[in-house]
């Protein structure tokens, strides 16, 4: 638990990615004590997503403090991020020093890229988790992974999951209940089709089709991260 002045976490803001994969952990990472949230990009320019909202970054990678917990959103423009250099070696610096090194939904194919998840348990959206195991990681289907200092969500919304996973991590279950409750997080989807566990054969296979030709694109570059990391 920490026990500091003010508690530094940082979310990596880049083009395109999905907006909830960092607002929903966001949201859940403002409302904890004495801590300080960073939105950090190369500059601070508008930040556009994946559907078109505007982010304004609050930080550069330059300017950016030493980060307590760094974590990587996802979205289509992690694929972009696998292969960006000046984005892999600033989560690689920060981790080295981070107490917690982690990702929502794609973001973790990023981590891998960066070589920070061999060996390790991690998580992904449903679609592309069995890019991880190219990455040296170890795959696992569940909504949220921790392994040591590592904590991976899987798709999308199950970021504020994995907010309050790891703000319980940081400052206790009190606090992370606390937050829930304030932001009144009580799920209760209208249908069971959230995953592939619960979505029907025909559900599965129609979004399947839909995501297809994206996935592997993003396997692509996926292949090609894992590649630059056994040289």
């Amino acid at each position: 638990m920490i026990d500091s002045a003010c508690t530094s976490i940082g979310l990596i803001l880049f083009p395109a990615l999905t907006q909830l994969d960092l607002t929903g952990p966001y949201e859940v990472f403002v409302r904890a004590p004495n801590t300080k949230v960073h939105l950090i990009w190369k500059n601070l320019d508008l930040v556009v997503s994946d559907r078109g909202m505007a982010i304004k970054p609050t930080t550069t990678f330059n300017a950016c403090p030493e980060l307590d917990v760094i974590c990587v959103p996802g979205g289509p423009g992690q694929i972009n991020l696998m292969e960006d250099e000046e984005v892999l070696s600033f989560i690689r610096t920060q981790s080295k020093q981070a107490k917690l090194v982690t990702s929502v939904c794609t973001g973790s194919l990023v981590l891998g890229a960066a070589g920070l998840l061999k060996g390790y348990k991690a998580t992904t959206h449903w679609a592309s988790l069995d890019q991880l195991a190219l990455l040296g990681a170890e795959a696992v289907s569940e909504r949220v992974v921790r392994d040591r200092n590592r904590i991976t969500g899987a798709g999308v919304t199950s970021g504020i999951d994995f907010a309050l996973n790891v703000v319980s991590e940081m400052f206790g279950n009190d606090i992370a209940q606390n937050i829930q409750l304030h932001m009144e997080y009580d799920p209760a989807p209208p249908f069971t089709c959230g995953s592939p566990r619960t979505a029907s054969e025909e559900q599965l296979k129609k979004a399947q089709e839909q995501t297809a030709p994206f996935i592997e694109k993003r396997r692509q570059a996926t292949l090609k991260a894992a590649a630059r990391l056994k040289k």
